[in-house]
């Protein structure tokens, strides 16, 4: 969504060890109790080669701004994003940062107790202690000024975002940020998509709120246009 390299130096806990992992597309930034890159390597590939075998076979997955249905025998990460993007009605590959996230996270769960995956902008994380993730929104007055202050026992958790006005991913809003958590990444990210779609300027926060609440299964939204802000649900904003 953004320069990663700029978002990443928001993520400061000097407790882990970090360390990047990249694969074709998939560029991510993670922070483990240790050095995990060949566990999360594996975990990229297991991700991405059923993936990119399903979508081989059926372009639409890759193509479509519209809920896709998908069969029973299908891939598990095909399954996790055809299931978030229709429950926030996007598009299935406006899920697949979240779902590459959640899904090597919760594969490295196994090797450390704590795990946080940004992909894009787009993080997984489970941690044992309070955490702050910063808020990156372009331009805008609070970009870089206010963090997300993420408490243990509301993980696993995914923060996805979505932005019009930063970054090539596809946007059809204005949003600075459009910001989502959730228990599945992958739907916290169709839902940022979703979210801020409808956001064409301050004035359509209140909306976009409530149209996100109207989402199953999101905890927190948290909306950044230029010089306004809104945020409903699970959502504890604290400055840098």
């Amino acid at each position: 969504m953004y320069d990663q390299r700029t978002y990443r130096h928001s993520i400061k806990d000097s407790d882990l060890v970090s360390f990047t992992v990249t694969v074709k597309e998939t560029d991510l930034y993670i922070r483990a109790g240790s050095d995990l890159t060949n566990e999360a390597l594996d975990a990229v590939k297991a991700c991405r080669g059923p993936l990119e075998d399903y979508i081989s076979r059926h372009p639409l997955f890759l193509h479509s701004l519209e809920p896709v249905e998908v069969k029973k025998d299908a891939p598990e990460i095909v399954k996790v994003m055809a299931e978030a993007a229709k429950t926030a009605g996007v598009g299935p590959m406006a899920t697949v940062a979240g779902a590459v996230a959640e899904l090597v996270g919760k594969r490295l769960l196994a090797y450390s107790p704590e795990i946080i995956v940004e992909n894009g902008g787009d993080i997984f994380m489970k941690i044992s202690k309070k955490r702050r993730i910063g808020i990156f929104a372009g331009k805008s007055v609070f970009s870089g000024k206010l963090a997300l202050e993420i408490e243990p026992e509301s993980t696993p958790l995914g923060i996805c975002t979505s932005s019009g006005t930063v970054g090539p991913s596809l946007s059809l809003g204005l949003a600075d940020a459009a910001i989502i958590l959730a228990p599945s990444a992958a739907l916290a990210d169709a839902a940022a998509t979703a979210v801020g779609n409808c956001v064409k300027s301050g004035d359509d926060i209140n909306y976009a709120l409530k149209l996100g609440q109207n989402i199953k299964g999101i905890n927190g939204i948290g909306i950044i246009v230029g010089e306004k802000m809104g945020a409903w649900g699970d959502v504890k904003l604290v400055r840098m």
